[in-house]
Protein backbone atom coordinates (compact mmCIF):
# COMPACT_ATOMS: atom_id res chain seq x y z
CA UNK A 1 0.00 0.00 0.00
CA UNK A 2 1.61 3.49 -1.21
CA UNK A 3 0.45 6.94 -1.10
CA UNK A 4 0.56 9.33 -4.19
CA UNK A 5 4.31 9.90 -3.80
CA UNK A 6 4.46 6.04 -3.84
CA UNK A 7 6.11 6.68 -0.45
CA UNK A 8 4.86 3.46 1.53
CA UNK A 9 2.27 4.85 4.45
CA UNK A 10 3.10 5.00 8.27
CA UNK A 11 3.99 1.68 9.40
CA UNK A 12 6.49 -0.93 11.24
CA UNK A 13 8.76 -3.03 9.60
CA UNK A 14 10.19 -6.00 12.09
CA UNK A 15 12.57 -8.61 11.11
CA UNK A 16 13.76 -11.53 13.15
CA UNK A 17 16.95 -11.69 10.48
CA UNK A 18 20.49 -10.39 11.60
CA UNK A 19 21.18 -8.34 8.57
CA UNK A 20 19.05 -6.41 6.30
CA UNK A 21 18.87 -3.97 4.13
CA UNK A 22 15.78 -1.44 4.07
CA UNK A 23 14.10 1.03 2.12
CA UNK A 24 12.68 3.98 4.20
CA UNK A 25 10.34 4.66 0.85
CA UNK A 26 9.78 3.89 -2.51
CA UNK A 27 10.48 -0.05 -3.19
CA UNK A 28 10.22 -3.04 -1.05
CA UNK A 29 11.52 -6.76 -2.17
CA UNK A 30 12.70 -9.69 -0.40
CA UNK A 31 16.20 -10.93 -1.51
CA UNK A 32 17.28 -14.30 0.06
CA UNK A 33 17.35 -14.33 3.54
CA UNK A 34 17.49 -10.95 4.14
CA UNK A 35 15.10 -7.86 3.00
CA UNK A 36 16.37 -5.52 0.64
CA UNK A 37 15.18 -1.71 -1.02
CA UNK A 38 16.24 1.51 -1.97
CA UNK A 39 14.70 5.39 -1.41
CA UNK A 40 14.83 7.44 -3.72
CA UNK A 41 16.58 11.09 -3.67
CA UNK A 42 14.89 14.56 -2.90
CA UNK A 43 15.52 16.26 -6.29
CA UNK A 44 15.16 12.55 -8.65
CA UNK A 45 18.99 11.41 -7.91
CA UNK A 46 20.16 7.95 -7.06
CA UNK A 47 18.81 5.57 -5.14
CA UNK A 48 20.27 4.67 -2.33
CA UNK A 49 19.95 1.66 0.36
CA UNK A 50 20.88 1.40 3.76
CA UNK A 51 21.41 -1.79 5.72
CA UNK A 52 19.90 -2.44 9.67
CA UNK A 53 21.53 -5.21 11.94
CA UNK A 54 20.76 -6.89 15.47
CA UNK A 55 22.21 -9.34 17.44
CA UNK A 56 25.00 -10.50 14.92
CA UNK A 57 27.66 -11.33 17.56
CA UNK A 58 26.56 -13.55 20.59
CA UNK A 59 30.51 -14.97 20.97
CA UNK A 60 33.92 -14.63 20.02
CA UNK A 61 33.43 -17.06 17.92
CA UNK A 62 30.71 -15.15 15.63
CA UNK A 63 33.30 -11.70 15.34
CA UNK A 64 34.77 -12.89 12.07
CA UNK A 65 31.36 -13.80 10.65
CA UNK A 66 30.63 -10.09 11.72
CA UNK A 67 33.48 -8.82 9.81
CA UNK A 68 33.02 -10.47 7.03
CA UNK A 69 29.29 -9.56 6.96
CA UNK A 70 30.52 -5.23 7.20
CA UNK A 71 32.50 -6.67 4.44
CA UNK A 72 30.30 -7.71 2.07
CA UNK A 73 27.32 -4.90 2.85
CA UNK A 74 30.81 -2.36 2.51
CA UNK A 75 31.30 -4.00 -1.78
CA UNK A 76 27.88 -2.84 -2.58
CA UNK A 77 28.54 0.77 -3.02
CA UNK A 78 24.65 1.80 -2.93
CA UNK A 79 25.08 0.92 0.42
CA UNK A 80 24.93 4.62 2.28
CA UNK A 81 24.90 3.57 5.32
CA UNK A 82 24.24 1.09 8.47
CA UNK A 83 22.11 0.45 11.61
CA UNK A 84 23.31 -1.34 14.15
CA UNK A 85 20.12 -2.13 16.31
CA UNK A 86 21.88 -3.03 19.67
CA UNK A 87 23.56 -6.08 21.71
CA UNK A 88 27.20 -5.92 20.58
CA UNK A 89 27.55 -9.05 22.89
CA UNK A 90 25.18 -12.06 23.24
CA UNK A 91 23.23 -12.55 26.94
CA UNK A 92 25.74 -14.92 27.98
CA UNK A 93 28.88 -12.63 27.70
CA UNK A 94 29.80 -10.58 30.76
CA UNK A 95 29.39 -6.96 30.35
CA UNK A 96 33.42 -6.25 30.56
CA UNK A 97 34.59 -2.99 29.55
CA UNK A 98 37.54 -4.95 27.92
CA UNK A 99 34.58 -6.34 25.36
CA UNK A 100 32.79 -2.92 24.57
CA UNK A 101 35.74 -2.23 23.66
CA UNK A 102 36.77 -4.79 21.64
CA UNK A 103 33.38 -4.87 20.10
CA UNK A 104 33.29 -1.33 19.51
CA UNK A 105 37.08 -1.77 17.36
CA UNK A 106 35.21 -3.85 15.43
CA UNK A 107 32.18 -2.04 14.16
CA UNK A 108 34.23 1.27 13.84
CA UNK A 109 36.12 -0.40 11.39
CA UNK A 110 33.17 -0.57 9.17
CA UNK A 111 33.73 1.17 5.48
CA UNK A 112 30.22 2.39 5.26
CA UNK A 113 28.98 4.72 8.18
CA UNK A 114 27.64 2.82 10.85
CA UNK A 115 25.12 4.14 13.31
CA UNK A 116 25.16 1.87 16.69
CA UNK A 117 22.41 2.00 19.11
CA UNK A 118 22.27 0.22 22.32
CA UNK A 119 20.30 -2.83 23.32
CA UNK A 120 19.09 -6.02 25.52
CA UNK A 121 22.78 -7.56 26.00
CA UNK A 122 24.59 -4.25 26.02
CA UNK A 123 23.28 -2.95 29.04
CA UNK A 124 19.33 -3.78 30.29
CA UNK A 125 20.40 -7.62 30.49
CA UNK A 126 23.63 -6.82 32.68
CA UNK A 127 22.25 -7.77 35.87
CA UNK A 128 21.96 -11.18 35.15
CA UNK A 129 24.48 -14.08 36.42
CA UNK A 130 25.42 -15.04 33.03
CA UNK A 131 26.22 -11.47 32.14
CA UNK A 132 28.18 -11.04 35.39
CA UNK A 133 25.99 -9.33 37.52
CA UNK A 134 26.50 -5.73 36.90
CA UNK A 135 24.66 -2.77 37.58
CA UNK A 136 22.65 -2.26 34.05
CA UNK A 137 22.47 1.86 34.64
CA UNK A 138 26.69 1.88 35.59
CA UNK A 139 27.05 -0.48 32.60
CA UNK A 140 24.93 2.17 30.09
CA UNK A 141 26.85 5.28 31.41
CA UNK A 142 30.21 3.63 30.19
CA UNK A 143 28.76 2.81 27.20
CA UNK A 144 27.54 6.53 26.90
CA UNK A 145 31.09 7.54 27.88
CA UNK A 146 33.01 5.44 25.79
CA UNK A 147 30.86 4.11 22.48
CA UNK A 148 28.23 7.05 21.82
CA UNK A 149 31.09 9.74 22.27
CA UNK A 150 31.48 11.85 18.89
CA UNK A 151 28.87 14.01 16.84
CA UNK A 152 29.25 11.49 13.55
CA UNK A 153 28.97 8.41 12.89
CA UNK A 154 32.51 5.38 13.51
CA UNK A 155 34.25 4.33 10.52
CA UNK A 156 36.21 5.43 7.95
CA UNK A 157 33.55 7.40 6.61
CA UNK A 158 31.76 9.17 9.14
CA UNK A 159 28.38 10.42 8.44
CA UNK A 160 27.29 13.38 10.99
CA UNK A 161 25.03 12.85 13.64
CA UNK A 162 22.95 15.12 16.40
CA UNK A 163 23.16 13.62 19.45
CA UNK A 164 20.06 14.19 21.83
CA UNK A 165 22.95 14.81 24.24
CA UNK A 166 22.93 18.35 22.53
CA UNK A 167 20.04 19.71 24.31
CA UNK A 168 21.22 20.42 27.82
CA UNK A 169 18.11 18.98 29.39
CA UNK A 170 18.90 16.22 27.90
CA UNK A 171 23.25 15.98 28.10
CA UNK A 172 22.83 12.28 29.07
CA UNK A 173 21.37 10.50 26.28
CA UNK A 174 23.82 10.38 24.08
CA UNK A 175 23.15 7.59 22.16
CA UNK A 176 19.68 9.15 21.04
CA UNK A 177 20.49 10.26 17.39
CA UNK A 178 19.07 11.97 14.64
CA UNK A 179 20.83 11.86 11.29
CA UNK A 180 19.13 13.13 7.50
CA UNK A 181 19.24 11.80 3.99
CA UNK A 182 18.08 14.16 0.93
CA UNK A 183 14.08 13.86 1.90
CA UNK A 184 14.52 11.36 5.10
CA UNK A 185 14.78 12.09 8.80
CA UNK A 186 16.72 9.13 10.60
CA UNK A 187 16.38 8.86 14.42
CA UNK A 188 17.51 5.83 16.79
CA UNK A 189 16.32 5.61 20.22
CA UNK A 190 17.53 3.57 23.28
CA UNK A 191 14.83 1.35 24.13
CA UNK A 192 15.60 -2.12 24.75
CA UNK A 193 14.00 -5.20 24.96
CA UNK A 194 12.07 -6.62 26.79
CA UNK A 195 9.34 -4.55 27.74
CA UNK A 196 11.91 -1.38 27.36
CA UNK A 197 13.36 -2.61 30.81
CA UNK A 198 10.37 -1.46 32.95
CA UNK A 199 11.24 -3.25 36.28
CA UNK A 200 7.86 -4.64 37.42
CA UNK A 201 9.73 -4.97 41.83
CA UNK A 202 8.43 -2.05 44.11
CA UNK A 203 10.07 1.35 43.73
CA UNK A 204 10.46 3.92 41.67
CA UNK A 205 11.22 3.42 37.98
CA UNK A 206 13.75 6.06 37.82
CA UNK A 207 15.66 4.97 34.77
CA UNK A 208 12.89 3.57 32.80
CA UNK A 209 10.97 6.99 34.00
CA UNK A 210 13.90 9.53 32.82
CA UNK A 211 14.52 7.70 29.65
CA UNK A 212 10.97 7.66 28.52
CA UNK A 213 11.01 11.07 29.00
CA UNK A 214 13.97 11.35 27.06
CA UNK A 215 12.68 9.40 24.29
CA UNK A 216 9.49 10.90 23.78
CA UNK A 217 10.99 14.46 23.57
CA UNK A 218 13.21 13.68 20.77
CA UNK A 219 10.96 12.01 18.87
CA UNK A 220 8.90 14.98 18.96
CA UNK A 221 11.89 17.47 18.24
CA UNK A 222 12.24 14.55 15.14
CA UNK A 223 8.34 15.16 13.65
CA UNK A 224 9.37 18.86 14.19
CA UNK A 225 12.55 18.80 12.51
CA UNK A 226 10.80 16.66 9.64
CA UNK A 227 8.15 18.94 9.13
CA UNK A 228 10.43 22.08 8.92
CA UNK A 229 12.21 20.53 6.75
CA UNK A 230 8.95 19.43 4.23
CA UNK A 231 10.72 16.00 4.38
CA UNK A 232 8.70 13.27 3.37
CA UNK A 233 9.58 10.47 5.96
CA UNK A 234 10.61 10.05 9.15
CA UNK A 235 12.23 6.58 10.64
CA UNK A 236 12.37 5.53 13.95
CA UNK A 237 14.92 2.61 14.72
CA UNK A 238 15.33 0.81 18.19
CA UNK A 239 16.13 -2.93 19.20
CA UNK A 240 13.36 -3.80 21.59
CA UNK A 241 9.57 -4.89 20.10
CA UNK A 242 7.17 -2.29 20.97
CA UNK A 243 4.46 -5.04 20.68
CA UNK A 244 2.27 -2.30 18.73
CA UNK A 245 -0.85 -5.22 19.36
CA UNK A 246 -1.18 -4.09 23.00
CA UNK A 247 -3.68 -1.78 22.32
CA UNK A 248 -3.72 1.24 24.53
CA UNK A 249 -7.94 1.10 25.42
CA UNK A 250 -7.41 -2.62 27.01
CA UNK A 251 -5.01 -1.35 29.53
CA UNK A 252 -7.26 1.32 30.33
CA UNK A 253 -9.98 -0.75 31.27
CA UNK A 254 -8.04 -3.66 32.29
CA UNK A 255 -9.63 -3.05 35.60
CA UNK A 256 -12.34 -4.89 33.79
CA UNK A 257 -10.75 -8.08 34.00
CA UNK A 258 -10.84 -10.32 37.04
CA UNK A 259 -8.11 -12.48 36.35
CA UNK A 260 -4.39 -10.96 36.99
CA UNK A 261 -3.41 -8.11 34.86
CA UNK A 262 -1.00 -7.78 32.23
CA UNK A 263 2.37 -6.00 32.92
CA UNK A 264 2.23 -2.53 32.42
CA UNK A 265 3.50 -2.11 29.21
CA UNK A 266 6.91 -0.45 29.15
CA UNK A 267 6.78 0.67 25.49
CA UNK A 268 3.46 3.08 26.16
CA UNK A 269 4.75 6.19 26.11
CA UNK A 270 6.64 5.60 22.63
CA UNK A 271 3.44 4.72 21.14
CA UNK A 272 1.92 7.87 22.40
CA UNK A 273 4.51 10.17 21.13
CA UNK A 274 4.17 8.34 18.13
CA UNK A 275 0.46 9.05 18.22
CA UNK A 276 1.25 12.70 18.81
CA UNK A 277 4.44 13.07 16.30
CA UNK A 278 2.01 11.62 13.19
CA UNK A 279 -0.61 14.27 14.39
CA UNK A 280 2.64 16.98 13.69
CA UNK A 281 4.39 15.51 11.23
CA UNK A 282 1.92 14.52 7.77
CA UNK A 283 4.89 12.48 5.71
CA UNK A 284 5.24 8.52 6.09
CA UNK A 285 6.49 7.41 9.52
CA UNK A 286 8.49 4.24 9.37
CA UNK A 287 9.59 2.46 12.62
CA UNK A 288 12.13 -0.26 11.86
CA UNK A 289 12.87 -2.76 14.93
CA UNK A 290 13.52 -6.76 16.03
CA UNK A 291 10.55 -8.84 16.62
CA UNK A 292 10.07 -10.85 20.01
CA UNK A 293 8.47 -13.63 17.87
CA UNK A 294 8.94 -15.92 14.98
CA UNK A 295 8.43 -14.29 11.80
CA UNK A 296 7.02 -16.35 8.88
CA UNK A 297 8.44 -14.58 5.78
CA UNK A 298 11.47 -13.46 8.18
CA UNK A 299 10.08 -9.70 8.27
CA UNK A 300 6.61 -7.97 8.26
CA UNK A 301 5.50 -4.82 7.29
CA UNK A 302 2.23 -3.87 8.91
CA UNK A 303 0.08 -0.42 10.40
CA UNK A 304 -0.27 -2.09 13.68
CA UNK A 305 -0.97 1.20 15.58
CA UNK A 306 -4.29 3.00 16.54
CA UNK A 307 -4.83 5.75 18.08
CA UNK A 308 -6.37 6.85 21.34
CA UNK A 309 -10.21 5.99 19.01
CA UNK A 310 -8.92 2.46 17.77
CA UNK A 311 -8.46 4.02 14.61
CA UNK A 312 -5.37 3.03 12.47
CA UNK A 313 -4.63 5.86 11.30
CA UNK A 314 -1.66 6.88 13.53
CA UNK A 315 1.45 5.40 11.98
Amino acid sequence: MRNADGIAPRATLRSRVAACALACALSWAPAGDALSASASSQAGGEPYTFAVLSGVIASADDEPRARRLLDAIARDRSVSFIVYEGNLKGPKEACRDQLYEQRNVLFTASRVPLVLLPGQYDWAACGTRDAGAYDPVERLDFLRQNVFTEPASPGANSMPLTRESEVPRFRPYRENVRWVRDATVFIGLNAPGPNNRYLTAGGRNGEFEDRAIANAFWIDHAAEYAKRRKARALVVFLEGDPQFDRYERSERFGWLRFNRPRVRDGFREFKRALVKAAAVFRGSIIVVHPSGEPLANGFRIDRPLRDDKGIWSAI
